[in-house]
C-alpha cells in the first residue's frame, strides 16, 4: 500500500490531502486546509511557522510514505509569487524532516492527468476527483475548498505517474 499526502501550496491556505493506493483502488484517507492566517498572526513568518506545524501534524496522524506538491506557477506578481515559494519551501521542510521524499508537479500535468486537459478549471478537476475516489456529491464536505481538491488531484497525479513508471519499467 502507497499512501500520498498531496499539497497545494498557499500562504493564507494550503490545501493538503491524504489518498492511498490499496491494491490498485483508490482511498481518500484525510483532507483539509491549513489556515495561514488566524486572528492576530497576520505576521508572515507566524504564518510560515504555523503552516509547518499544523502540517508536521498531519504528516504524524496520517503517516503517508510520500509527498506530492504542486509546482509553483509564475504569478503577475513578484511579491506574491515570493511569498508562496516561501510557503511551498516550508512544506516541503515539513515533508522532508519526517523523511518523506517529496515529488513536484507543474499545474496543468495534475489536471490533464485528472480530466485529460491541461486548462481544466479547478470546479472540473473537483468533479472528476469525487468521481475517482468514490465520494458521492452528499458525501463530499462543504468546507473542503478547491485548495483540498486541489490537494487531492495532486496526490492522485502522483500515484497515476508512479504506476505509469512501473508499467514502463515492466517492459
Amino acid at each position: 500500500m502507497v499512501t500520498v499526502l498531496g499539497i497545494d501550496p498557499g500562504s493564507r491556505l494550503m490545501g493538503w490531502g491524504i489518498v492511498s493506493d490499496r491494491s490498485g483502488v483508490l482511498h481518500l484517507d484525510g483532507c483539509g486546509v491549513i489556515h495561514g492566517a488566524q486572528g492576530a498572526d497576520k505576521d508572515f513568518s507566524t504564518r510560515l511557522a504555523r503552516i509547518y506545524g499544523e502540517l508536521i501534524e498531519v504528516i504524524r496522524h496520517y503517516r503517508p510514505t510520500e509527498a506530492a506538491i504542486e509546482q509553483v506557477f509564475t504569478a503577475k506578481n513578484a511579491a506574491t509569487a515570493l511569498k508562496l515559494g516561501q510557503a511551498r519551501g516550508v512544506a516541503v521542510a515539513a515533508c522532508a524532516a519526517h523523511g518523506l521524499g517529496v515529488n513536484d508537479y507543474p499545474p496543468s500535468l495534475v489536471k490533464k492527468t485528472l480530466t485529460g486537459t491541461g486548462s481544466a478549471a479547478k470546479e472540473q478537476v473537483a468533479f472528476m476527483i469525487r468521481r475517482l475516489l468514490n465520494v458521492r456529491d452528499d458525501q463530499w464536505n462543504p468546507r473542503w475548498t478547491l485548495d483540498t481538491s486541489d490537494a487531492l488531484g495532486i496526490a492522485i497525479c502522483h500515484l497515476t505517474m508512479r504506476r505509469y513508471a512501473a508499467l514502463q519499467a515492466s517492459r
